[in-house]
């Protein structure tokens, strides 16, 4: 049992409300009640938030030790129901990567599979789609920080992203680690041709 959330670092703050000494109270207890042995929790932000049509969002983010963050956020119509799901999501997501760390990362035998062949008409491929204009729908701070691949593996299954983009401190490069369609990792090292003088 984890006995590292004595005096744990927790921070509550709220977005378009005024945070009770209750709802700090009870949000700081819940996060306390997380006796979990892995990770291990070193600092924890609750940021309580009320949207239109009253949803009240809780999101909790936890930082934890070998670098691995855990955020989760849950909608109700209850602040206390909101703290409580997201209390119990992290709870249910720190078990199963415990139990992912029991296993190997490495690729299954038998992963590959092989996939039938289609031929397509070049018609088929055309559409209305091609011609619309690409654009962004959000924009974030993305702290790349240095990682091992297993730490990265963590980092992915503990924060529920599809990729993680960090500094590999086994090759000294920029990395990116997603997940595929079949449930297996894949990992991109971009060339840096600047660097090398060798620009395209």
């Amino acid at each position: 049992m984890q006995v590292h959330n004595v005096n744990l670092p927790i921070t509550v703050t709220g977005r378009h409300v005024e945070v009770t000494a209750a709802m700090r109270e009870y949000a700081q207890k819940k996060v306390e009640g997380l006796h979990l042995d892995y990770p291990r929790i070193i600092e924890a932000k609750v940021i309580l938030d009320v949207q239109p049509h009253r949803q009240q969002v809780a999101e909790i983010i936890l930082f934890c030790a070998n670098h691995i963050v855990i955020e989760v956020d849950t909608t109700s119509e209850d602040i206390y129901a909101a703290i409580d799901e997201s209390i119990s999501k992290i709870a249910r997501r720190m078990r199963k990567f415990k139990t992912r760390m029991l296993k190997s990362h490495r690729p299954r035998k038998g992963s590959i599979k092989l996939l039938q062949e289609h031929v397509y008409h070049e018609t088929a491929l055309e559409s209305e789609e091609d011609h619309i204009e690409p654009a962004y729908v959000h924009k974030e701070q993305y702290k790349v920080r240095p990682l091992y691949t297993d730490e990265a593996m963590l980092d992915m299954a503990m924060s529920g992203k599809s990729f993680v983009v960090f500094h590999n401190q086994k090759t000294h490069k920029l990395a990116i680690l997603f997940r595929r369609d079949d449930g297996e990792y894949g990992l991109i090292e971009p060339e840096d041709t600047v660097a090398n003088g060798t620009s395209a």
